[in-house]
């Protein structure tokens, strides 16, 4: 049975609870498109700190989360939207499969006249610009896997929310390889708005599937996953904690004279911390900072009365 989910959610942290609720408790081969607000979404084995400008997110209220596939870090966002596709093999061995999975996407962009190209690993490029990026996860003999579609989306915040931190970090994680993006709107004038454009792949969806049912979530899963939500993905054990141990190294000049940090963390919590300002230990600051958690959160709550609060915080990210 083939399963299309109508998605009119726009919490990116719900968004994302509800492809593990459905990859997890239905059985239903399952089809959703849906969009958020804007979200910087890492992969499960990524560093959050290594991955992102965390003080632009901070600034700009816009949420880091991690999902459960693997995979770099991507933007979502008004202008973009996503594509998930789960279903049941009869096992796990050659489950994931990202030209099958990005076929619908090259049929429906082919049929208006656009050349749509798998690059690299798990990317899809127009004229040599990523509009998509990939990932997949396997539970049990059930695979997930979902994309971004940048129609129509503000590349200038993109490009700022997910720049690579500049501190000197050593970590075992998987890093996000970089690449030149644009808007699939370029290419497709037949779509005056981003409406458009995901009221037609959605039709086009239903056929291209031959999909037998479409609904909404019921209000007891829309309950559970909201749990789901509480319990995991608005958590910062998740989404900065599940991080692999780095070592992090910064330098910062500032108009008052140069700043220094030495970390090491650990599961998401400082263990160990040298701070310098001027050739000069700040063990005081040091002193509230071990033991804690290495998130804007945490740091902004801890140093929220101290003087050099604002110079320490953009020395942590």
């Amino acid at each position: 049975m083939m399963l299309y989910i109508r998605r009119n959610e726009y919490n990116p942290w719900f968004n994302l609870a509800a492809e593990e609720y459905v990859l997890k408790q239905f059985s239903e081969e399952v089809i959703m498109l849906w969009q958020s607000r804007p979200a910087v979404v890492v992969g499960k084995h990524q560093n959050t700190v290594a991955e992102v400008n965390i003080p632009y997110a901070y600034k700009e209220n816009i949420p880091v989360i991690r999902r459960i596939s693997g995979g770099g870090t991507v933007f979502h966002g008004p202008g973009n939207l996503n594509f998930t596709h789960i279903h049941t093999g009869k096992n796990q061995s050659g489950l994931v499969d990202f030209k099958a999975f990005a076929k619908p996407v090259v049929a429906f962009l082919k049929h208006y006249g656009v050349t749509a190209k798998p690059e690299g690993k798990n990317n899809l490029c127009v004229a040599g610009k990523k509009f998509s990026g990939n990932a997949a996860h396997v539970f049990k003999n059930r695979i997930i896997h979902h994309g971004t579609l940048l129609f129509d989306t503000d590349l200038t915040q993109l490009e700022q929310v997910i720049a690579p931190s500049k501190a000197d970090i050593k970590d075992k994680s998987i890093a996000s390889v970089r690449a030149s993006v644009g808007n699939l709107k370029t290419y497709l004038p037949e779509f005056p708005d981003f409406k458009s454009f995901k009221d037609r792949f959605e039709a086009f969806l239903l056929t291209y599937f031959a999909v037998d049912t479409v609904r909404e979530f019921t209000h007891k899963e829309r309950e559970e996953i909201e749990t789901l939500v509480r319990e995991k993905y608005e958590t910062i054990p998740w989404n900065f904690g599940y991080s692999p141990n780095y070592r992090f190294n910064k330098e910062l000049k500032t108009e008052h004279g140069e700043m220094h940090v030495e970390m090491k963390v650990t599961k998401g919590i400082i263990s160990d911390i040298r701070l310098f300002y001027e050739g000069k230990r700040l063990t005081t600051i040091e002193d509230k900072l071990k033991g804690k958690g290495h998130d804007p959160v945490t740091i902004h709550q801890e140093l929220s009365s101290n003087r050099l609060a604002k110079r320490v915080i953009d020395l942590l990210f």
